[in-house]
């Protein structure tokens, strides 16, 4: 017990305002001499609360328990992953493969808690999908914060961009907060929901935490460590088996001409500024650089030279060669750009997703193929993360990012288990091209085939 207990406790725009009868000396605790109180960031309210167990605590508006059940059926990971959170405090990080069910462990903490909740989830499409579940598990009716909705309740739904924007009034509303995606919390802005929400119970759920750029490491201060953590490899009794298989293809004669022409225009201009292409921070540089004559000459050679890599003509026939020998499966072919993605669309007479299809046509594509009525979808980068894509057995990547991130979802897509299920991932890597590093360091860590470590 503190020998000068702070008497009162409330919450004022993403701030914890103390009322004190004396001092205070924790060093997370600033004093506004102009009022005579002293502030602390909202996220700081659960080691006050420990400090000063007998203080008035104005900070939360009153509420009852939550009357919440349901008839989950948590595996024996889940169980154990929500335990190491329970153990933690009712704080901490999971991360689990897409289609590994973390959702039904941020579903079975909604339920143990039974307090204000608000989920946290980068896009639309994911709002809603957790909207759905919680209101069918529970039985009970969801907010919804984002997407033209403002429905403010005791379990709310909210995406990114809403829950910064109205972080100053929304921030000593839930006392449970739930972030899905949570690598997306630590970059840019997004860190101030952590910083300014109040809520002394936090679960952040993750397919991959870690990001290039380090900022992952911060989010252990906001949310609490990372608590329970499983591969692919792991988890091959409860996913689908698979097997991943690359297929190199040559470029035509006039497209490696292209190629070698551009790249050595690029290349050449990086040699001369003493720039690589292997860290975010190099390719920044370049990109800054590109504003004269000579760098903007190197930025378009670069572009061309990856456009020639990602729709190169032998792709596209490696592509056809696939779809036959799984006529009968659900197939969704991934490319890092839209205008492959248009192309493949064009020549195969498939849907394609990319960030320019509506909302209403995205969600109508995607029940077709859920329901059978088209079997291969093209898409961009739009069904990388943050929205439920229906059940398929084939993956075909014809270009993507370096990114461990990218490559573990775009796996994820094909690995939810059904009897006798076998899952096929399909790169097709353009041979000459700079496109056999990429994927290398993609595949980094993610074993080819579920069960072993071989490579193909």
């Amino acid at each position: 017990m503190p020998t000068v207990p702070a008497t009162l406790m409330e919450y004022s725009g993403g701030s914890i305002v103390i009322r004190t009868e004396g001092g205070m000396t924790q060093d997370y605790v600033l004093k506004d001499d102009r009022v005579g109180i002293y502030r602390t960031e909202g996220y700081r309210y659960r080691d006050l609360k420990k400090k000063y167990p007998e203080a008035e605590d104005r900070v939360f508006p009153a509420m009852n328990s939550l009357k919440l059940r349901s008839d989950l059926n948590l595996r024996e990971y889940q169980r154990t992953s929500l335990k190491r959170w329970k153990d933690n405090g009712n704080n901490g990080i999971v991360v689990l493969p897409t289609a590994a069910g973390k959702t039904h462990i941020g579903l079975a903490a909604i339920e143990f808690l039974k307090t204000s909740t608000i989920v946290i989830a980068p896009t639309i499409d994911l709002i809603e999908q957790w909207k759905k579940r919680i209101s069918e598990t529970f039985g009970i009716e969801v907010g919804q914060i984002g997407g033209g909705e403002d429905v403010l309740l005791p379990v709310t739904v909210c995406t990114y961009d809403s829950a910064y924007l109205r972080a100053e009034s929304l921030g000593n509303r839930f006392r449970f907060l739930l972030v899905d995606e949570v690598h997306h919390l630590s970059a840019g802005k997004f860190i101030e929901i952590a910083r300014m929400y109040a809520s002394p119970f936090r679960l952040g759920l993750t397919a991959t935490l870690e990001r290039t750029d380090g900022l992952h490491e911060t989010l252990s201060q906001y949310m609490g460590e990372k608590v329970f953590e499983l591969g692919y490899e792991e988890l091959a009794d409860f996913l689908s088996s698979y097997q991943i298989v690359r297929i190199p293809v040559r470029l035509s004669p006039g497209e490696e001409r292209e190629y070698d022409r551009n790249r050595i225009i690029f290349l050449n201009y990086a040699r001369r500024h003493r720039m690589t292409m292997s860290g975010s921070w190099n390719f920044e540089k370049f990109i800054l650089s590109s504003w004269n004559p000579e760098g903007r000459e190197a930025l378009i050679a670069w572009r061309r030279s990856r456009e020639i890599a990602f729709s190169a003509e032998k792709k596209i026939e490696a592509t056809k060669e696939i779809l036959k020998r799984h006529v009968s499966e659900k197939t969704i072919i991934f490319s890092e750009d839209t205008e492959t993605a248009y192309l493949l669309s064009k020549t195969f007479l498939i849907p394609a997703i990319t960030y320019l299809t509506p909302p209403k046509e995205r969600r109508e594509y995607l029940q077709w193929f859920r329901e059978n009525k088209i079997r291969v979808i093209a898409t961009s980068k739009v069904l990388d993360e943050g929205v439920d894509v229906p059940d398929a057995s084939v993956a075909i990547v014809l270009s993507g990012s370096g990114s461990t991130r990218q490559f573990r979802q775009r796996l994820g897509r094909i690995l939810r288990p059904s009897p006798g299920k076998q899952a096929f991932l399909y790169e097709v890597v353009a041979k000459g091209t700079s496109e056999f590093g990429t994927s290398a360091r993609r595949r980094k860590g993610v074993p080819v085939e579920s069960g072993t470590g071989s490579q193909n």
